[in-house]
């Protein structure tokens, strides 16, 4: 049996990504930009749990600082034990300073999300995923994987039948968790023979910009 992961496994995983960033980072308050900020070199900055942050990565695979992740998908969430059948499985992923900021400009000692905006409503945030592992079936090994792009909703934009849609009509992608669209995704298996893009929006699956 393959150990791919469905469209709709797909959309808890990235809530459950959402939701580990929630926990070891700061919500953004809206306000104008500041021009002084705290960064995570002045040693000041702190996740939700107390420590301090630093640059490079840390114990868990987030380097905040380059806005990325690289480790075991069960690392995103410190080894939950919810997650431990994904334990093996590897997880890229990258964001921008909507999604999550590497400096603090609202003062809260926390990096921000969509600094300047009450939501991520016409932030421009945007998160990559890339998640892969392998599989033994019938004495052969195969490889799967998976990437997908997710987009904050510009604010003119508008929901219909669960998709996304810009002002123009044009449809931007699958709604998730309200505020996001999932703009691209890709599925590669060796085992199933499954390779390339499943879904993209017809729009453009662009990061930010759409």
């Amino acid at each position: 049996m393959t150990k791919s992961i469905s469209i709709t496994n797909i959309a808890i995983m990235i809530v459950a990504v959402v939701f580990a960033f929630m926990a070891f980072a700061g919500m953004a308050s809206a306000g104008n930009p500041h021009t002084n900020v705290t960064t995570i070199q002045d040693g000041t900055l702190l996740d939700s749990e107390g420590n301090f942050l630093s640059v490079g990565y840390n114990t868990w695979g987030y380097n905040y600082q380059a806005h990325l992740f690289n480790g075991k998908y069960c690392d995103s969430y410190r080894d939950a034990a919810w997650c431990q059948d994904y334990k093996n499985d590897s997880l890229t992923m990258k964001w921008n300073d909507a999604w999550l900021a590497n400096t603090d400009a609202d003062g809260d000692g926390l990096l921000d999300r969509h600094f300047g905006y009450s939501s991520y409503i016409g932030s421009g945030a945007w998160l990559t995923n890339h998640i892969s592992g392998e599989y033994v079936q019938d004495g052969k090994t195969y490889r799967w994987s998976e990437f997908y792009k997710i987009v904050a909703a510009p604010a003119d934009a508008y929901v219909d039948g669960g998709f996304w849609y810009d002002a123009n009509g044009g449809e931007i992608g699958e709604v998730i968790w309200g505020q996001f669209a999932m703009t691209e995704y890709i599925y590669n298996d060796s085992g199933t023979g499954d390779h390339g893009v499943v879904y993209k929006s017809p729009t453009g699956p662009g990061l930010g910009n759409l």
